[in-house]
């Protein structure tokens, strides 16, 4: 049974929150920072069957418009939900890409300044794949500006999306040891990867995210994860996340499989439209939930989505974990 630490954020599952958008006076999208914030606060509330909340807070991640937004616009977003997560006194943590490992270290230092506590650190946005050296010398240079910064990272092994170069096994286990990095993400649908770190060091806090395979992550040796889905059914999630780490298995796979069809959404490369509809479908806010950034969702998609985020609703009522 994973030995559960109330005091670590890490062994919690976290909402990668939606950047809110309205329209302004030119009719243009523009950030919507006082629903984004009440939103944010909303999820951080819930608690689990267990009594447990989200240990943490992600924000401008993939879920919140990152790819879509200027730096200024990525900057006042993260200041305002540093107030949300100093409420809740939980860990404010983004994420940052860039080409080159000094474009890298410059971003790491800008999102200290707004309040970020860990910097989720994806690999270097190029065609071609760097070798193991490049990307270990990328990862350090951010660790250094990191401890410069009084920041952490977390390497983001994302093999499974597409224009993300994956971090080897090898590489993984190097930057694992760095002193700057608290936590290593592994968002792939192959659990096998966490069960060969795991294997070889039990000591490494690696936190899942995929909401489709929390149970198996967990069963691999994640600790914690990071939530799309959580952000919508955030009672389920927290209390799914519960019975992962108390070693409660068939209770925990109960959940995601009253989750799975909206779970789903969260391995698609649409995953952030899908989400975020299925989001405003949930506050009856359909029309918000299409203000996105990203692509326009067809008729067809839409109601796909619709059908999901009924059927996990639906089954998740009869689970008490409506929230």
């Amino acid at each position: 049974m994973m030995e559960m630490n109330n005091t670590d954020w890490r062994y919690t599952v976290m909402p990668a929150v939606f950047t809110w958008l309205k329209e302004s006076e030119s009719g243009a999208l523009e950030i919507d920072l006082e629903v984004t914030k009440k939103y944010a606060a909303d999820i951080l509330k819930v608690q689990g069957k267990g009594g447990t909340r989200m240990g943490g807070l992600v924000g401008s991640g993939t879920l919140g418009e990152n790819s879509y937004l200027s730096s200024e616009q990525r900057l006042s977003l993260l200041n305002a939900l540093s107030d949300v997560a100093k409420e809740f006194n939980v860990p404010l943590i983004s994420g940052a890409a860039a080409e080159t490992k000094e474009e890298l270290a410059k971003i790491v230092k800008e999102l200290a300044t707004v309040g970020v506590d860990t910097v989720m650190v994806m690999p270097p946005k190029t065609k071609e794949a760097p070798s193991d050296e490049e990307m270990y010398a990328y990862y350090e240079l951010s660790a250094t500006a990191a401890k410069e910064a009084g920041v952490t990272i977390m390497p983001y092994n994302n093999p499974d999306a597409a224009g993300y170069h994956a971090l080897s096994t090898d590489l993984l286990k190097r930057l694992a040891a760095l002193p700057e990095v608290i936590a290593l993400k592994i968002s792939t649908t192959d659990v096998s990867i966490i069960e060969t770190l795991m294997l070889e060091n039990k000591d490494l806090k690696i936190l899942a995210g995929v909401d489709t395979v929390t149970v198996h992550a967990g069963l691999a040796g994640a600790c914690g994860g990071i939530t799309g889905v959580g952000c919508i059914f955030p009672k389920a999630s927290v209390t799914m996340q519960e019975y992962v780490n108390n070693g409660e298995w068939a209770e925990a796979n109960k959940i995601s499989q009253a989750m799975n069809s909206i779970s789903y959404l969260d391995a698609q490369p649409l995953l952030l439209e899908y989400l975020k509809f299925a989001f405003g479908i949930h506050h009856n806010d359909a029309d918000g939930g299409l203000r996105t950034l990203g692509q326009k969702l067809t008729q067809q998609q839409i109601d796909d989505v619709r059908a999901r985020y009924t059927l996990a609703k639906e089954r998740l009522e009869r689970l008490d974990l409506i929230d």
